[in-house]
């Protein structure tokens, strides 16, 4: 029994505790051993005793078969009860949630069913059923003259190695839903993302090395192509270029035929079909892409690897209530989980430490994940229980990393689904990628400072082998010694990149001195200033190497938008050996989160009615009374910062000037500031805040409309949430009774800000109506957020002109603000709100 030491410069009581501690915990975990030992005696007392029984009392041994057979069957009855019982309940108390996914799992219904942004391409796939003969024979000619051709070289084995028959059967693969993305992308650019299925009849035999034969025959293909069309061109093709690829690995599985049916026992069928998953994914899996330039003028190099988009950091903090998989005395005792963590995005997976014995573990560890797309992309994320044999899976998360590059910052727990409970803790960090060496900052607890981007393009003259290298070493010989050596094959030559203890390798290409590798690869950097790329090309059998080239990786902080991008001469390699690559440096900068601006109202609106003159006091009171309906008093965290100092004292004094009008600079407790407007409600100082990007400096209402009096109209607003697509959906209806700008009426339009989203970005805005002062718009508008966040926000909504009547005046004919933290936004709400207009100085 080990003992318990006292602490360096600890008391002697200290000691005596601890030791009466460790003692006490002793005592427990003998008499916790003591009593599952007498429990797994007496429980093999139970099974033995009858069967000791049976032969005393001379008994036939059929009875002990019999009994164990009702005991068996009555054991598998009960459980067969208990999960019809248990599953019963679930499905009552998560009938939603069971509906859901049994439709999703068991149907494999398309994506467009489930979210209405995603359309059916019945098209396509017509489209698809006829041109399938002719992608048959397409792949036949480049199975027979360029994949024979190389699996012939790979091994000295498979010399012999030919396809017999290829026949891509008659069923072309499907398009379940397609979805297109213009607004949230470069004006240049059109991205399409295919759910793809296919279950395809294909018949594929080969002969091996007689009488080896190998076939396939019918395969099943899903997963999701992203197709970019760029750039946008104002000639024919009027696109420069087409790529395509996986954002994820699809899942495949095979029908094996001939010696290869062996493949289809469990042992053999996953690596062989995941060999074959490696081979698509080093083609089409990002960040590998599959490029077609349509145009002479395109750089095939920026298409097949542009610079990614960015960097998240991952920080896997710890997780709690985890499923416990662990059991001891034949699953009567249950114990705890010892969880580790697999992180996955695109094709680098990392594995956190284990943490043993443990349901509420604390990892504390930081990866570092390249983002080629965003969206799009996701970050994987699986807990296994660690054990001797397989590991047990105790839950997982994918999130998109798109809401991370929009959020720049997430710290939150996460549920993990398919457990019945449990949840994970991460904070991820979005890190943009800029080419400005003045902002290098080296991190002192091993983070990354920068990114490593290297394009491998080509390499030319490689030497056959090292004897080569060696005759060029020795001063060259003379020409006919060397017509007097043995003639040897072009090499087969791989590339292998490094930095450091991170090592990268290109594919293999076969019998050639000027082989073309057109690969992508990343690297993280700690030290710029220490570090450098060390390239190697090798020969792929006997892995001597070709030719050696050391990338000081300073070099590339001197260089315009730290890039290179040229050939380099090889060192240790033949006389006239050159490697073609870019290489571009970016250094990873920390974005910081969008500013959470909240809002309150002001205090004291009794006051600010009775300080109104005469004249106005009924104007202000209507104004008090129709905002409150909106905007009633702070409830929630949005509002915190708009408290009694005021909009000015919520922002950055570097935001302050270019926003906000002058009568916001001084403090609101000076005389001049409590002057300025002679009517204020409620929305005054929201209206105006969330208005600032709309407004001249200093520009004033219409004279018009400052002698209007009485009610500037109304605007009817339907707010609802959709649950399944995890939106907010709002429509403007329609307006009546606004103020007629003209004798015809009023060309108007409504702007809407999420706050505290109020730049031009978020800017949301209907179709004009015009001539006429009860508009109908019917216009829907919807917003990605949850419906937690939802419920701590609101809608600045203003009906504004679209002729002004002067250049230097306001549009604003009436706003208002909707507090949704007060709406029903799950059975959804259609209202009409009081349009008002803040700030508003009347005449007397």
């Amino acid at each position: 029994m080990a003992s318990v030491e006292p602490t360096r410069g600890a008391q002697p009581g200290e000691t005596r505790s601890l030791s009466a501690s460790s003692e006490k915990l002793n005592s427990s975990a003998v008499n916790r051993l003591l009593m599952e030992f007498l429990m797994y005696f007496g429980r093999a007392v139970l099974l033995f005793y009858p069967v000791y029984l049976t032969g005393y009392l001379g008994l036939s041994v059929s009875w002990v078969l019999l009994c164990m057979m009702m005991v068996t069957w009555y054991q598998k009855n009960r459980q067969w009860k208990d999960a019809r019982i248990g599953s019963a309940i679930e499905f009552v108390d998560n009938e939603t949630d069971t509906i859901h996914s049994e439709l999703k799992g068991a149907l494999q219904m398309a994506s467009w069913v489930h979210f209405t942004e995603v359309e059916k391409a019945n098209w396509l796939n017509k489209v698809l059923e006829q041109a399938w003969p002719f992608f048959g024979m397409y792949m036949e000619k480049m199975l027979k003259e360029n994949i024979q051709p190389v699996v012939r070289q790979s091994n000295a084995a498979l010399k012999m190695f030919s396809f017999t028959k290829v026949h891509f059967g008659h069923i072309p693969p499907r398009i379940t839903g397609i979805k297109a993305f213009t607004h949230e992308v470069d004006h240049k650019e059109v991205i399409l993302d295919l759910d793809i299925c296919y279950e395809g009849d294909v018949d594929i035999d080969a002969d091996v090395k007689p009488p080896i034969t190998a076939g396939v025959k019918g395969l099943k293909l899903k997963g999701m192509i992203r197709v970019i069309l760029e750039p946008l061109i104002g000639q024919a093709p009027l696109v420069g270029g087409v790529t395509f690829f996986f954002i994820r690995r699809p899942t495949l599985s095979i029908n094996w035929t001939g010696m290869t049916n062996l493949l289809d026992s469990p042992a053999f069928s996953s690596l062989s079909e995941d060999a074959i998953m490696d081979i698509i994914a080093s083609l089409m899996v990002l960040p590998n892409r599959m490029c077609i330039p349509l145009i002479d003028q395109v750089k095939v190099d920026q298409m097949r690897f542009p610079l990614p988009r960015g960097v998240v950091r991952v920080h896997l903090l710890e997780a709690r209530d985890l499923v416990a998989k662990d059991t001891y005395m034949l699953g009567m005792v249950k114990g705890k989980s010892d969880p580790y963590a697999r992180l996955r995005v695109g094709n680098r997976s990392v594995k956190s430490k284990t943490i043993k014995e443990n349901l509420h573990p604390r990892w504390g560890e930081v990866f570092e994940f390249v983002v080629h797309e965003a969206p799009g992309q996701e970050l994987e994320v699986e807990l296994f229980d660690e054990d001797t044999d397989k590991d047990d899976f105790i839950g997982k998360y994918n999130l998109d990393l798109g809401e991370v590059k929009r959020e720049k910052e997430m710290d939150q727990w996460f549920q993990l689904e398919g457990v019945p409970y449990g949840e994970v803790h991460l904070k991820l960090q979005w890190l943009s990628l800029q080419s400005d060496s003045s902002l290098l900052k080296e991190s002192t607890d091993g983070l990354a400072c920068a990114m490593l981007s290297v394009y491998l393009d080509n390499a030319s003259n490689l030497p056959k082998d090292h004897s080569e290298i060696s005759d060029h070493d020795r001063h060259r010989r003379h020409s006919k010694d060397t017509r007097l050596t043995r003639k040897v094959a072009n090499p087969n030559s791989y590339v292998e990149f490094s930095i450091d203890e991170e090592v990268q390798k290109s594919l293999v290409k076969y019998a050639s001195k000027d082989p073309v590798w057109e690969e992508g690869f990343t690297f993280f950097v700690h030290n710029v200033r220490t570090q450098q790329l060390k390239l190697q090309v090798k020969e792929h059998e006997k892995k001597t190497q070709l030719g050696l080239l050391n990338l000081p990786l300073s070099r590339l902080l001197d260089t315009s938008d730290m890039t290179l991008d040229q050939r380099f001469p090889l060192d240790r390699s033949g006389a006239n050996s050159h490697i073609k690559l870019k290489a571009a440096l970016r250094i990873l900068t920390v974005e910081e989160p969008p500013p959470k601006i909240t809002l309150t109202p002001p205090p004291k609106a009794k006051d600010q009615v009775q300080n109104v003159p005469g004249g106005n006091a009924a104007f202000s009171a209507h104004s008090v009374a129709a905002s409150t309906k909106s905007v009633p008093a702070a409830s929630s965290p949005m509002r915190a910062a708009y408290s009694q100092n005021g909009l000015h004292e919520s922002y950055p004094a570097h935001r302050r000037e270019p926003f906000l009008p002058s009568e916001y600079s001084k403090s609101p407790s000076s005389a001049s500031h409590k002057g300025r407007f002679d009517s204020r409600s409620l929305l005054s100082d929201n209206s105006m805040a969330s208005s600032r990007f709309d407004l001249l400096e200093g520009a004033s209402y219409p004279a018009a409309l400052r002698n209007h009096q009485g009610s500037l109209g109304e605007i009817q607003l339907t707010v609802r949430y959709a649950t399944l697509r995890k939106k907010l959906i709002v429509l403007v209806n329609a307006c009546r009774n606004i103020f007629p700008c003209s004798e015809n009426g009023t060309d108007s339009y409504v702007r809407i800000y999420f706050l505290p989203d109020q730049s031009w970005i978020h800017r949301k805005r209907t179709h004009v109506k015009k001539k006429t002062v009860n508009p109908v718009f019917d216009d829907k508008f919807e917003y990605d957020v949850t419906l937690e966040e939802a419920q701590t926000r609101m809608l600045d909504v203003s009906v504004k002109n679209n002729r002004l009547f002067h250049r230097r005046e306001r549009k604003d004919i009436g706003m208002v603000v909707v507090d949704l933290s007060q709406l029903d936004l799950i059975k959804g709400v259609t209202e009409w709100y009081e349009l008002t207009l803040p700030g508003l100085k009347k005449s007397v």
